[in-house]
């Protein structure tokens, strides 16, 4: 299955067969068969896997009711962290891409994994207006959907360009940005972010500069 995801991420769907996952792994086509039914089979096994791996490891690392702010930094850190150890994050983007207008079973089940990741961010949202930590003033599910369309911009532009687009640089922004949105604008925390300049926050003093 792990073949199959890095065949797939990097080919597509229609660019990636049963021979190609088979060659590449090092198997018979007839071991892939003896476990899946066909390609589309295989293709919905990874993802339900993957993205239930994915799902949990951000649900098990953030503590939104102690932090709603470090947990939406936790949360792209999470994304970074995948996004440049594996092709977990690219394999999801490629096809969700291709699914558009390709594949709607597919389609439908990216559309799934987008509106559960959209609410659980909306979520920590809410609980920080609740604790009076973010302003009431802003919609919930709309800065939910900016930061996701801010992750997921961010990680297609950077499997374009790697070279030129530093990941962890601009998901720093991308957190930055939403916090400074939603932060009262007396919080020093909201002065601070918004002075964070493309994605990186003022260089601390060494404790010999001060």
């Amino acid at each position: 299955m792990a073949i199959a995801i890095d065949c797939f991420a990097r080919h597509g769907y229609q660019g990636t067969s049963i021979d190609r996952i088979a060659s590449t792994a090092g198997v018979t086509k007839g071991a892939i068969y003896y476990h899946f039914r066909d390609k589309e089979e295989l293709l919905f096994e990874a993802v339900q896997d993957r993205i239930t791996e994915f799902e949990q490891r951000i649900v098990g690392s953030v503590t939104p009711s102690t932090d709603p702010a470090g947990a939406l930094s936790e949360i792209a850190r999470v994304c970074v962290h995948i996004a440049t150890k594996n092709n977990l994050r690219r394999f999801i983007l490629t096809l969700m891409v291709e699914a558009l207008d390709t594949n709607p079973r597919l389609s439908e089940a990216f559309r799934g994994i987008l509106r559960r990741f959209r609410s659980y961010l909306a979520g920590i949202i809410r609980v920080g207006q609740e604790q009076g930590v973010f302003r009431r003033d802003i919609e919930a599910s709309l800065a939910a959907e900016l930061f996701a369309g801010g992750v997921i911009g961010a990680e297609l532009q950077h499997y374009q360009d790697t070279e030129r687009v530093d990941l962890a640089r601009v998901m720093e922004g991308v957190v930055a940005q939403l916090i400074a949105l939603l932060l009262p604008d007396e919080a020093p925390a909201a002065a601070s972010a918004r002075r964070v300049v493309g994605g990186r926050s003022p260089r601390r003093k060494s404790p010999k500069e001060h």
